[in-house]
């Protein structure tokens, strides 16, 4: 079989991530997207037309972009002869643009591929009900006040009531949230287990940005504001145990423990990661911050293991990497809940989970939270659906370089019981 070429990540760029309803409230998932590709272009010096392939990470698709990554290509300033294609994998999407670009690089196809992922949750499309849009169609083809009148006929005042996005499982017709109530009842996660976990989240990413470690956020220039926006706006620094546990649980008010304080929040955001192949990159004289060792790809079930993609994509990452946990230095984990996390340390280090599930004799092993997630997470830094995976990865590489750690991996889970893990090496 013949030697695969390696796949290096050379740099990254990302916006703030700012909650929805916030200063990116009037752009669109098109501007951040062109903001974060333009911004990696400027900083990696790259030459646009070296670029042979982007693939965007969307998930929320607005209709005028419905094929975001290609109108990023034509206002980022690439060159229109440069292919681009949009994946929408729900929370993993800019996770799996980064595999399709490594199996592009791997397989000849191109040198130089940018992954990335937009999404703004602060103008998600709303539509009309299904009798209106039945009706706006056949009115195309009236020809007078007669044909509008019979159009009119059955409709109901309750139709014209606008048709948010759907955020239940369409296989299974349940919540993530309350999916996670279950998890967690399940496991027997705490209610104080997942805030403790929350607060670190928060209390990590403050700390990262007093501290100036997240160097991949470019600075947002909006015409609206005198000054630039430099920094994520979704974190709190000053939370604590004592003031998240008097919010009263989202999904289950009765009886649950899943709070919007141990959740993740929406989120609007881009991020852009620079792909090359190892001969490029010393061809350009051009050193990586990591090397893509592995990836997998996983589906489970939708009603009992929604949350729980990173417990199996992990172990078969690594044993692609042909590496352990223990040998692992830096975690990357996406956190759409507090809960999700735990149950996925928990299930790594469980013996009848990973002996049934995963076929393995013994436990993988227990994520130490000192390398997971030590800049914060989803909860802290927020979740622009899209973009997450991005930044998962430009953390992950960001960290190595930091720590001067030799491995590290990412993982994520999303709608739908998919899970995606990606294993890095410093050079």
């Amino acid at each position: 079989m013949a030697q695969l070429e390696p796949v290096v990540v050379i740099e990254g760029a990302r916006t703030p991530f700012l909650r929805s309803g916030t200063d990116f409230a009037e752009l669109t998932a098109y501007d951040l997207g062109r903001m974060a590709v333009a911004a990696l272009l400027h900083r990696t010096r790259i030459d646009p037309n070296a670029i042979d392939l982007l693939v965007m990470g969307s998930v929320v698709a607005d209709p005028a972009t419905t094929n975001l990554g290609r109108e990023v290509v034509v206002g980022a300033g690439i060159p229109v002869s440069c292919p681009a294609y949009t994946v929408t994998v729900a929370c993993v999407s800019s996770l799996q643009a980064a595999i399709d670009g490594v199996r592009a690089i791997q397989t000849g196809a191109a040198d130089v591929v940018v992954a990335a992922g937009a999404e703004t949750l602060s103008d998600a499309p709303i539509r009309f009900r299904k009798p209106v849009r039945k009706r706006l169609i056949a009115s195309q083809k009236a020809k007078g006040p007669r044909d509008w009148l019979k159009l009119l006929g059955g409709l109901r005042a309750a139709d014209l009531l606008p048709e948010a996005p759907a955020i239940a499982e369409f296989t299974t017709g349940e919540t993530m949230g309350q999916n996670c109530e279950r998890l967690a009842r399940r496991l027997a996660i705490g209610r104080r287990e997942q805030d403790e976990y929350a607060v670190l989240s928060h209390t990590r990413a403050a700390k990262a940005t007093e501290a100036g470690l997240l160097t991949q956020i470019e600075p947002a220039f909006l015409p609206a504001r005198k000054k630039p926006i430099t920094a994520d706006n979704g974190f709190r620094g000053d939370t604590t145990l004592e003031k998240i546990a008097r919010l009263s649980p989202a999904f289950d008010r009765k009886l649950g423990s899943v709070t919007a304080a141990n959740s993740s929040f929406l989120t609007d955001g881009a991020a852009a990661v620079l792909l090359m192949s190892e001969r490029k990159a010393r061809a350009l004289h051009l050193e990586p911050l990591a090397v893509i060792r592995s990836s997998s790809v996983v589906g489970m079930d939708p009603r009992e293991e929604l949350l729980l993609g990173p417990a199996l994509a992990m172990p078969r990452a690594l044993d692609a990497a042909g590496t352990t946990l223990d040998d692992v230095e830096v975690v990357e984990l996406h956190e759409a809940f507090a809960a999700q996390v735990l149950a996925v340390r928990k299930m790594l280090a469980d013996g009848p989970f990973c002996r049934n599930r995963l076929g393995r004799d013994r436990p993988v092993g227990l994520i130490d939270t000192a390398r997971l997630n030590l800049w914060g997470g989803s909860l802290s830094l927020g979740h622009p659906f899209g973009a997450t995976g991005a930044r998962l990865i430009l953390n992950a590489a960001h960290r190595m370089r930091h720590e001067k750690a030799r491995r590290g991996i990412v993982a994520a889970c999303a709608a739908g019981a998919i899970g995606i893990a990606m294993v890095l090496e410093r050079p």
